[in-house]
């Protein structure tokens, strides 16, 4: 098939101001320069007229647009507002009363960029292979699941919730405009505000069209930062659905053969947690971690094991404030399910007003942290009792991230250890087939 383009969610506000770095087409027009667009009234003010929707289409393949103001990291303690510049086609479109940018760009041209921000330009050629056809399955994937979405009611994400739990799963519950958007909610996309070198294209190039697939499907190719040292299955953190290619593995060389344990039992997710056993992923090299972690991220030291302290009152608070419930006190964090990597998949929080099990992995992150937590695969310690109210809670931790899918930081130890693409993919896609899709 030919190379298909891929549409990207940029920015959303009520006004948008932008610089067309060379000729456009829009309405009948050539324009450049800078602009601004307003929502007035249900539609995007431009020039004093009215729209429905507005395109700009670049006159010459080298001409870029600049976005002010675009949020990266959202809701992640490091997030901030940069200008960033696109190539491609600018789409204005409304929806919930605001403006939402939209870049439009060959998907290869998408990948381009996607490495380059999802890791450093520095990493090892077999890294960036491997993150490609992981990126290009996950995005085609998903292209097709909102092709499959469309004209239903359902949307894109779920919850369950009854007089005892309230579990939710997050799953691209706003892209229903455009494929994918461009934080770390679906892959890190910069435009060409992050300049990709000689290597990063040469892995695209090499790997042009190669996607995983198990039997006819599409892979949905998921990755995080982090596993800790063992990857999660699909089903613990969205919708109950199984993956083969998804299953739980050990992070680590086969040569060692070590067993992974039974992590959804609770006294060997403890002892696996507290233990931090050898793996790929457990490493403090600077070289390799720059690999993967750019400027903001390398903020960030432990994450393959961590460790969170609250008081009483900073944990009841977070829970108030991030639930909008007032469970009181908080007498007890108890992990009712486990996953395969040890990531708790349904918590009761037990508070002195309320008590509510709540659940799936992302919510769990979300209602313990002022952002989120690197991950839910954590045990509880707790402090000295006043009437029975714990005064402070200790939660130590393993690894960044839902863990489903590549291991980031995993891969990098991979490549630099010198197994190819391949090898790396093999690993943690079990039983999946790297084929040439276009």
């Amino acid at each position: 098939m030919k190379e298909p383009e891929i549409s990207v969610g940029i920015v959303n506000a009520q006004e948008i101001h932008f610089t067309l770095n060379g000729y456009f087409f829009a309405k009948g027009e050539m324009v450049k320069g800078e602009q601004c667009v307003t929502f007035s009234e249900g539609g995007i003010l431009w020039n004093d007229n009215l729209y429905r929707e507005l395109t700009f289409t670049p006159q010459e393949e080298q001409n870029s647009f600049s976005l002010y103001n675009v949020t990266i990291g959202i809701n992640l303690h490091w997030e901030r507002q940069e200008t960033q510049v696109f190539s491609g086609t600018l789409k204005l479109v409304v929806e919930e009363e605001k403006i939402v940018a939209i870049n439009i760009l060959p998907v290869e041209d998408y990948l381009t960029s996607v490495i380059s921000s999802e890791m450093s330009a520095n990493s090892s050629l077999e890294l960036l292979k491997a993150h490609a056809v992981v990126s290009r399955s996950w995005l085609f994937a998903q292209m097709e699941k909102r092709k499959a979405m469309t004209g239903k009611d359902e949307g894109f994400f779920s919850f369950i919730k009854t007089k005892e739990e309230y579990i939710r799963w997050y799953d691209r519950e706003d892209h229903t405009i455009f494929d994918v958007c461009a934080d770390d909610h679906c892959q890190r996309y910069q435009g060409i505000t992050k300049a990709s070198n000689e290597t990063v294209m040469e892995a695209v190039k090499a790997t042009r069209g190669r996607i995983l697939m198990h039997g006819k499907k599409v892979c949905d190719a998921r990755f995080s930062k982090c596993c800790g040292g063992a990857t999660e299955e699909f089903g613990y953190c969205w919708e109950d659905k199984q993956y083969p290619y998804l299953s739980a593995i050990r992070d680590a060389d086969k040569e060692e053969n070590l067993p992974l344990p039974d992590l959804t039992k609770e006294d060997e997710a403890e002892h696996w947690i507290r233990k931090a056993p050898k793996s790929f992923c457990d490493t403090h090299d600077k070289k390799i971690l720059s690999q993967i972690l750019n400027n903001y991220d390398q903020e960030t030291t432990d994450f393959y094991r961590w460790k969170v302290r609250y008081t009483q009152e900073e944990l009841a608070e977070l829970i108030r404030t991030n639930t909008k419930t007032d469970y009181g006190e908080i007498i007890d964090l108890i992990p009712v399910q486990r996953g395969t990597s040890g990531r708790i998949c349904k918590l009761k929080i037990v508070g002195t007003l309320k008590t509510l099990t709540i659940g799936k992995e992302m919510e769990i992150r979300r209602t313990l942290s002022d952002s989120h937590l690197f991950s839910s695969a954590f045990v509880v310690d707790k402090g000295n009792l006043v009437n029975g109210v714990p005064q402070w809670f200790l939660l130590s931790g393993a690894g960044w991230g839902h863990g489903v899918g590549l291991c980031q930081i995993g891969a990098a130890v991979m490549g630099e250890k010198g197994y190819s693409y391949e090898e790396i993919l093999l690993h943690y896609y079990k039983g999946a087939d790297i084929r040439k899709f276009y």
